[in-house]
């Protein structure tokens, strides 16, 4: 038989070692001592691994920009509940995260289709001996010869299924959960790389393509360069005073535009848009590399699609795209050699991977071995280990964050890994720096893969020169000065215990209040709570880059772009770095005095000290506030035929616009346009008076008060309704407050005892801040049952709109009276309903003076049934609780009265 077929051979090279800048094939996953747990051991530590597993699991399958984890610390966790599962057989079941194949679509905003075959995951392994043993043990099941096996690269991309009917394309899905995916035929039609007819005339009567939807690494590049320049395009534009409708087409940029994450969930965010000819513009490819039902095949390709090397040779003949990475190998030695090689050549590849697959050869096989609820047992994925990389650890410095904590991360030589620059990685505290032995100076191993954080693994000891420096946590915060505790005895981490005003604390809290959960202030997001309280905040890192041959950028006096510039030589004879170009000052990179000297300006002092003053800024307040920024890209320097490059930082006006000048060839430039307010700053100025008579719960979440999360903020203002009536309540009167309880009342009661947090108090008040809510309206003979609402329902297809209520989804209006028919009543909605969106129903329940817990309990007056519902349905039922249909709900809306009803 042939041994390659339609295929790529690599250049031959041996696996690279650790560290050197490509990745071996290696490594393990962590391992749980498993036979040494009790059953009880084990059921605790599923417990506790399930939902962070299961919220991952919906991050990676949604194609979510943010994941509460690691892609390998995911393939990590999830392989440890696998372990567990198989050694106590009886914590197994089928909604465990570890035996789950994709993830639920029930948020779908595309109709969900069945596959007419199932689609699997794959068994994982970490290790070549895991491998290997895998190999063996199907080799040991095969009579005969040796067993033959298809070694491709597992793409990172999003699996999908193509279905052929005589050759024509009908249906394209998503994996979603295995047994049904999202229909996204119309997209699917828009990528080139998918033929929408099969060539040749012996084609099956019915097929199912399965394979991956990619960005091709190069082309995942320039897209995000180009969304990097429309942003900062669209905000240069907001800041121009331009009409109403393009501030707010630049603003729709900004909110849409932002870069991927990773070319996976890029390809996954095109592939599930609404509007086709969104998937149409991006440049998605696709790689077939199994099937799923077959029907009626010719008999001229029966022998042919016998075997996966022939079923890849029929799908290039009828013109659909296989891997250029495939080999055939019949022997461990092949195997390895190609897992190998395929790790050297990682980053060379037309598109991201995450690690290599076996599959048997023969088809007939495959169907003999068959698969388990979750895998084939034909296949396996071997998952390569994060890529490691040498670099210098310049700096080591510290972070303060929301809650005060101090932790240490290291400043590196810019260094390219698994296909991006990275030049900090966190260090976590300082028994991990210890523990981890780097010095500044240190050539360090750095880890990384796709969009994990990244990681140093240790010093290379071996390259130590002996001038690098041992590094001690400061015993003062490095922002505010305080000196630095543990919080209380024992913690290994340190804290600024300066909560009031220092800046690094306050930025958070201030981020936090504008947030969309707090008083959801339009254009108080982290960067203008950067400049409003810390402005100062990356002088570090743009004086560390003046050390490493960049350029800071300053507005000269005419207009012109002032430039400072001294290259690494410069920086060496002024004393600021070492010969190896770690900085020579850890807690100074450029003294005060040389910057003076270079024409750097003095830090500048924050608009806020504290939160108190958030109500009482004012346009002109901000107008000398400005912010280190650095260039993502070359720019003509003004009045000059200089470069500001990419890596530069400049320092400009964080909130006006910069005076306008006339370039004069003969004598100096003319002002033409004073400084003048940009738009952000008149908008958020706005945005800040309008938030003074926001709802109660608001103000409460703004606060920042520890515990006081937006659903206990909600009930509180509800019971009480107003700031002076719940500071009056006792402790025993909070803790009675439907989901509040003991730990939330004390922190809420102990919160008001600081002489600076009523200080806050005191001075939004005086800035005009009302603290308590309207009074409930009196009843309505007619009240309407639906939310003001339009988007995608809660597991449904499509938001009906309808009125009445004067509720949207971010809460009940204070535009017209409603209602109060569900007084007193639990009401708990699971599934989609027509009608309403998850927010929309939660508020329209409120609106009408109800509750809507998120589960069933005996308190539950009744459960509104939708679409799709969860186990809160069943729960009901149990429990004798009242269900109603959505038709039920909005009757009982509109009268107060449970009609009759399911049980």
């Amino acid at each position: 038989m042939e041994k390659v077929r339609n295929t790529r051979r690599f250049v031959d090279s041996p696996a690279a070692a650790p560290g050197s800048g490509s990745t071996s094939a290696t490594g393990s996953a962590s391992e749980a001592p498993a036979e040494n747990l009790t059953e009880e051991a084990a059921r605790q530590r599923l417990a506790e691994l399930a939902p962070i597993a299961a919220s991952a699991q919906e991050a990676y399958y949604a194609e979510s920009n943010e994941s509460p984890l690691t892609d390998a610390r995911y393939d990590e966790l999830v392989h440890e509940m696998r372990r567990l599962e198989a050694a106590f057989p009886n914590l197994s079941s089928p909604d465990s995260p570890a035996q789950r194949v994709g993830a639920k679509i029930s948020d779908s905003p595309f109709k969900t289709i069945p596959h007419l075959s199932q689609m699997y995951s794959l068994e994982d392994v970490f290790s070549l001996a895991e491998l290997r043993e895998w190999y063996e043990e199907r080799a040991a099941e095969t009579p005969g010869e040796s067993l033959e096996v298809t070694t491709e690269a597992k793409i990172d991309g999003l699996a999908v299924n193509l279905r052929y009917e005589n050759g024509e394309l009908t249906v394209g899905a998503t994996r979603g959960d295995g047994v049904n995916g999202e229909d996204t035929t119309a997209n699917i039609k828009t990528i080139r790389a998918i033929p929408k007819r099969l060539r040749g005339a012996d084609v099956p009567e019915l097929i199912e393509v399965r394979g991956e939807v990619f960005f091709p690494l190069r082309e995942f590049a320039k897209l995000n360069e180009q969304r990097r320049r429309a942003v900062e395009e669209a905000e240069a534009e907001l800041e121009e005073g331009l009409s109403f409708e393009q501030r707010r087409r630049a603003r729709a940029v900004i909110a849409n535009m932002q870069p991927f994450a990773n070319p996976r969930n890029a390809a996954a965010g095109s592939l599930r848009q609404k509007d086709p000819s969104v998937t149409a513009s991006r440049p998605l490819s696709f790689i077939a590399h199994g099937v799923g039902e077959i029907r009626g095949i010719p008999a001229s390709r029966e022998t042919e699609l016998s075997t996966q090397t022939g079923l890849y040779q029929a799908f290039s003949e009828w013109g659909i795209p296989i891997s250029p990475y495939n080999q055939l190998a019949d022997s461990w030695e092949e195997i390895e050699e190609f897992v190998n090689n395929l790790a050297t050549h990682r980053s060379d590849l037309l598109h991201g991977i995450d690690g290599a697959v076996l599959k048997v050869n023969t088809r007939s096989l495959q169907s003999s071995l068959g698969e388990t609820s979750r895998v084939p047992r034909w296949a396996v994925a071997f998952k390569y280990p994060p890529e490691e990389v040498e670099t210098r650890l310049l700096d080591i410095r510290v972070h303060v964050g929301r809650t005060g904590r101090v932790t240490p991360y290291a400043v590196m030589e810019p260094v390219v890994v698994d296909g991006s620059t990275v030049s900090q990685a966190t260090l976590h505290n300082q028994e991990e720096v210890a523990r981890k032995e780097v010095k500044i100076g240190d050539i360090v191993i750095l880890r990384k893969a796709g969009d994990i954080i990244p990681e140093i693994l240790g010093p290379v000891k071996a390259r130590r020169q002996g001038d690098e420096r041992t590094w001690k946590m400061p015993e003062n915060c490095p922002v505010c000065g305080h000196k630095l505790a543990p919080a209380k005895e024992g913690d290994v981490d340190l804290r600024c215990p300066n909560a009031k005003s220092c800046p690094s604390q306050l930025t958070e809290r201030v981020a936090h209040a504008g947030s969309r959960g707090a008083l959801d202030i339009e254009r108080l997001g982290a960067e203008t709570a950067l400049w409003l309280t810390n402005p100062e905040a990356r002088r570090e890192d743009a004086l560390t880059a003046l050390t490493r041959g960049k350029a800071l950028w300053f507005e000269g006096e005419d207009g012109t772009d002032r430039r400072v510039y001294i290259g690494r030589e410069g920086a060496r004879e002024m004393g600021l770095i070492d010969e190896t170009g770690a900085l020579q000052d850890s807690q100074e990179v450029i003294p005060p005095a040389l910057q003076a000297e270079l024409g750097i300006p003095a830090p500048q002092s924050p608009v806020l000290k504290n939160e108190a003053g958030l109500f009482e800024i004012t346009v002109e307040s901000v107008r000398d506030v400005w912010i280190w920024r650095e260039l993502s890209r070359d720019v003509k320097a003004k009045g000059s035929t200089e470069i500001k490059r990419a890596g530069d930082w400049q320092y400009e006006r964080a909130a006006w616009l910069a005076p306008r000048w006339s370039d004069r060839k003969n004598g100096p430039n003319k002002q033409t346009t004073p400084s003048k307010p940009g738009k952000t700053i008149e908008t958020l100025v706005e945005e800040i008076e309008n938030a003074k008579t926001k709802e109660l719960w608001r103000k409460l979440v703004a606060l920042s008060i520890r515990h006081v999360g937006p659903t206990a903020a909600r009930e509180l203002a509800r019971a009480y309704g107003s700031l002076d009536a719940l500071q009056a309540a006792s402790l025993e009167e909070l803790e009675q407050v439907e989901g509040v309880g003991t730990i939330i009342a004390e922190s809420f009661r102990n919160w008001f005892t600081v002489d600076w947090h009523r200080e806050i108090i005191a001075r939004w008040t005086a800035a005009g801040v009302v603290w308590q809510d309207p009074e409930p309206a009196p009843a309505l003979a007619e009240a309407g049952s639906a939310a003001s609402v339009s988007g995608t329902d809660v597991g449904g297809t499509g938001g009906a709109s309808a009125s009445s209520t004067g509720v949207g989804a971010s809460g009940a209006s204070a535009t017209g009276a409603v209602a109060q028919t569900l007084a007193g009543m639990r009401i708990v909605v699971t599934g989609g309903l027509e009608g309403y969106t998850r927010d929309s129903v939660r508020a329209t329940i409120e609106a009408h003076g109800g509750r809507a817990p998120g589960s069933v309990s005996k308190r539950t007056t009744a459960v509104v049934v939708g679409e799709k519902p969860g186990s809160n349905a069943d729960k009901a039922r149990k429990l004798g609780i009242p269900i109603l249909t959505e038709a039920q709900f909005n009757e009982l809306l509109q009268t107060g009265e449970l009609p009759a009803a399911e049980n």
